[in-house]
């Protein structure tokens, strides 16, 4: 049995397809799975500014890698989860949904005492348009500078002093073994982080069923059922948009689900949060429950008024 992973080049993108591969041969004794490099949209733009926030190039990360698996070039994908869009082309689906990683944000610095230890004017390297507008609600005396490129090219940056602080995703950190980097996990009370961070998702084609039951080991269920319900708010908010949106769910005792969103302007001056909690299992009428509640408290206005036209 021979399984092709298709993937992205990046550093974080093959230790993850790298777990997935270890997984599957330790799991089908005999089986050997092959990693194929992808060069994607994203991949071409992520070291550029003038590509925009992370947001901007949702769908870039994977757009290449959907085709080559419709195309039968692999038998499957490993995407970080919050690169996909909330529909997929109607060929595929989410096969398996692995244990997710720490999915909060995190602060890495050489200056002692995190966030609050951060002098006036220090200058905090973000690349996304939702950290920025939940920094600014905290604080707002800060120099945020637009950052982009890969995990290692932006710690290079940080340690030649060209920032004083960045803020990334933490699972990101753990799974290249730079935990130790960490300065502060941002609690997210303050910080709620991107729809399905820290969840890593293998897309499969709909008419490989075999694929499916190969990947069956490979799945949690509580995994499953939290990016079900963060997919599930982003795509009836309108995923696509650019306004800055955090959601993230949580499973507690294995049948309950909570779920917490946050719809804000770019600079930070509004926020409209709400919550939900409910069955794990239905976890997809809980996203579009909490989206309900969200515009209800006026989210329409940052979704669809002047704010979602700028940028």
């Amino acid at each position: 049995m021979k399984f092709k992973i298709g993937t992205r080049g990046s550093k974080l993108a093959l230790a993850q397809a790298t777990q997935v591969k270890e997984l599957l041969e330790r799991a089908h004794p005999g089986a050997e799975a092959e990693l194929v490099v992808i060069k994607t949209s994203g991949d071409a733009l992520a070291g550029k500014q003038a590509a925009g926030p992370e947001e901007a190039l949702k769908g870039l990360f994977v757009k290449e890698i959907e085709e080559a698996l419709l195309s039968e070039k692999v038998d499957l994908a490993v995407h970080s989860a919050k690169d996909m869009e909330t529909d997929l082309p109607e060929e595929l689906l989410i096969g398996a949904v692995l244990k997710r990683e720490d999915p909060r944000d995190a602060l890495v610095s050489s200056r002692p005492g995190g966030l609050k230890g951060l002098p006036a004017g220090a200058r905090v390297g973000i690349s996304s348009v939702r950290r920025q507008a939940q920094l600014k609600r905290v604080r707002r005396d800060l120099e945020i500078v637009p950052i982009r490129g890969n995990v290692d090219t932006r710690l290079k940056k940080l340690d030649a002093q060209e920032y004083d602080a960045l803020i990334l995703a933490a699972a990101g950190l753990k799974r290249l073994g730079l935990a130790e980097r960490i300065s502060e996990f941002l609690d997210p009370a303050i910080f709620l982080p991107a729809p399905c961070q820290g969840t890593l998702a293998i897309e499969i084609r709909r008419d490989r069923p075999s694929m499916a039951e190969h990947l069956r080991v490979l799945e949690d269920a509580a995994s499953r059922w939290e990016l079900e319900a963060e997919r599930s708010l982003l795509k009836a908010l309108g995923g696509s948009c650019r306004v800055p949106i955090g959601g993230l769910a949580r499973v507690a005792d294995g049948n309950n689900l909570s779920l917490e969103g946050v719809v804000l302007s770019p600079d930070g001056l509004k926020a409209i949060r709400q919550s939900v909690a409910g069955p794990a299992k239905a976890a997809q009428r809980l996203g579009k429950e909490l989206a309900s509640h969200l515009r209800a408290a006026g989210a329409d206005r940052l979704l669809y008024g002047n704010w979602a036209n700028k940028g």
